[in-house]
């Protein structure tokens, strides 16, 4: 079994390496732009599942992370070579220091809302993140010098050891890197003691409680760090499109996180990334089809949540089973 997961995983970084090749040699070279939104997505759904599927927090507000990623790159493009923000912060237009300003930030507000919201649970908490992200869509709307609801265009995308970042290839290398670095952190929380208090506390609080741990601590500490992952994902996001806007910030957005965690598999480590893979692409092929591809795509995520008891993951543990348990027949 072990030696079939190491497999699994080098054929799949072997074909994301080759993507653009394969791209390339079935005349969809075209879709390599929609290969990295992909990955993107699957950083702001990996770091909403850290705290649903393994913490057992249902938060609505995991787009306000997002927006605000894509808000610290555009911001920083918007003073860059001029005057500083808030009189402060100079502007900058390179991806180095961008991208981490962009998760400070998401970790900066997850602590916010974090601190407050964590004090309930149930409903309640899965209103207070809702509301904290409406506030905050509502308030950039409002930022006429950033644009408003209009957002603010990116002319430019950032710079990064002198890459062409308008080339799709150099784009979806880049990406991947993070993609990798961001996967390979996120293995090692979910791996580690904190992680396993995580999950423990996903099953019973009351007991991890009881052994004197602080449900409340390690809680913020996973919220923030999912802040940080969507702040990440936001930035990506905001250089991938040259453009960033109130609309990542909107509770639509957060639903859309939910449904890719949900459609791959709730508290699995490739969920997230098979869950967006599969909303994005379905996204794409119906919306070139009809006009009413939400009504279609919402049949298909039914039948695929009701028909799996766990997402796409569970659907090919289950088909992977059926063909071994062939073969050895």
């Amino acid at each position: 079994m072990e030696k079939a997961k190491i497999s699994g995983l080098a054929l799949g970084l072997v074909v994301l390496l080759a993507m653009p090749w394969l791209m390339e040699t079935f005349g969809s070279s075209s879709s390599l732009s929609l290969a990295s939104r992909i990955l993107v997505y699957s950083i702001a759904a990996a770091s909403l599942n850290l705290v649903l599927g393994y913490g057992g927090m249902i938060s609505l507000g995991h787009a306000a992370f997002f927006g605000m990623g894509g808000y610290a790159v555009g911001i920083l493009y918007a003073h860059n070579g001029g005057d500083p923000f808030l009189g402060l912060i100079p502007g900058s237009n390179h991806l180095l220091v961008t991208l981490p300003a962009a998760m400070l930030l998401g970790g900066a507000v997850a602590a916010l809302i974090g601190a407050l919201s964590l004090r309930t649970s149930g409903v309640q908490f899965i209103m207070i993140t809702l509301a904290f992200a409406q506030m905050l869509f509502f308030f950039f709307v409002s930022l006429k010098a950033y644009g408003g609801e209009d957002g603010i265009i990116i002319r430019r995308p950032n710079e990064f050891f002198g890459l062409n970042l308008r080339d799709r290839t150099t784009v979806w290398y880049v990406v991947l890197g993070f993609w990798l670095i961001f996967m390979l952190a996120l293995w090692r929380v979910i791996g580690s003691s904190f992680g396993a208090v995580l999950k423990g506390m996903k099953q019973n609080e009351r007991r991890m409680a009881a052994m004197g741990l602080a449900p409340y601590r390690y809680k913020l500490y996973a919220f923030i760090l999912s802040g940080m992952g969507a702040g990440l994902a936001g930035a990506l996001m905001a250089n991938l499109m040259r453009f960033t806007s109130p609309d990542m910030l909107h509770w639509t957005k957060s639903a859309t996180l939910m449904t890719m965690v949900i459609l791959g598999g709730v508290g699995t480590f490739f969920g997230p990334l098979l869950g967006a893979a599969a909303y994005l692409v379905l996204e794409t092929w119906l919306g070139g089809m009809t006009e009413y591809w939400q009504f279609w795509l919402g049949l298909i995520l039914l039948a695929v949540v009701l028909g799996t008891k766990g997402g796409l993951v569970a659907l090919i543990a289950a088909i992977w089973s059926r063909l071994t348990g062939r073969a050895r027949g």
